[in-house]
């Protein structure tokens, strides 16, 4: 038996994303989607599917917005507006090969936004994981604020190498980034039949989308955004449904289950 999980990242980044994450949870195939606390979006985008049968994750933040922090008590981790540093420092930091960002303020962030998820949600995460961004003092503050509160993580492969297998919960597995490529040159119908296609007897893969539709606010903040509004129309196709129930001995499944 071959076991897929389709999660969709990023409720509460915007209310166009927030939108496109509903209808793919509520119309859709995605039955575990990741929240991300700290922005100002989340609450409304959890009203959204919270009547919804899925698993909800801790989509740690740290490189977008502000902080659920004390700002005094984690300078390494802002900018001069005290706001999140972007994904763009980390990305420079990493292939620098350099660290910014310090581990103990990285603990405190994860936390405050812990508290906050559990305010907006009432309930711990299903799944715990960050947001976007290389670091290996944020991969050490999340593996060590998960084991903390018992958590069930999932680790983020280093340099997004997607064919590395890790283990979540007590499975082995591993995680696929389709949309994470050029607007233009992505097809989500082809790119989720080909994972599928391409999954061992026994296998299990964590598959991430990123539904979303488009606002003044995605699009001023992230790079990926046609993709998003085209992974919506691809989720919520009952053809795609329909192709996956035909797969032999492929059972959809969602972290709860690991």
């Amino acid at each position: 038996m071959r076991q897929l999980l389709i999660r969709a990242d990023d409720i509460g980044y915007s209310y166009a994303v927030n939108l496109g994450i509903a209808r793919a949870v509520n119309e859709g195939l995605v039955r575990s989607a990741g929240l991300m606390p700290n922005m100002p979006e989340a609450a409304r985008g959890w009203e959204w599917v919270k009547d919804a049968n899925i698993a909800i994750g801790q989509h740690s933040n740290l490189c977008l917005g502000t902080p659920c922090a004390d700002p005094a008590l984690i300078p390494s981790l802002l900018d001069k507006r005290g706001q999140l540093r972007s994904s763009r420092e980390y990305r420079v930091a990493w292939a620098e090969g350099r660290e910014f960002a310090a581990y103990d303020e990285l603990v405190i962030e994860i936390e405050a936004q812990l508290e906050r998820f559990r305010a907006i949600t009432g309930k711990d995460p299903d799944y715990f994981e960050a947001h976007a961004v290389q670091s290996r003092n944020l991969f050490a503050a999340i593996h060590d604020v998960a084991v903390a509160h018992g958590l069930r993580e999932q680790p983020m492969p280093e340099n997004f190498d997607f064919s590395k297998r890790m283990v979540v919960g007590s499975t082995e597995c591993r995680m696929a980034g389709p949309d994470m490529v050029p607007d233009g040159r992505y097809d989500p119908w082809e790119s989720l039949k080909d994972i599928v296609c391409g999954m061992d007897d026994g296998e299990t893969v964590v598959c991430v989308f990123h539904p979303g539709y488009l606002d003044a606010f995605i699009l001023d903040n992230s790079s990926l955004t046609i993709n998003r509004t085209r992974n919506v129309d691809m989720l919520i196709d009952p053809a795609m449904r329909a192709w996956l129930e035909a797969q032999p001995s492929l059972r959809l499944v969602d972290y709860r289950d690991l």
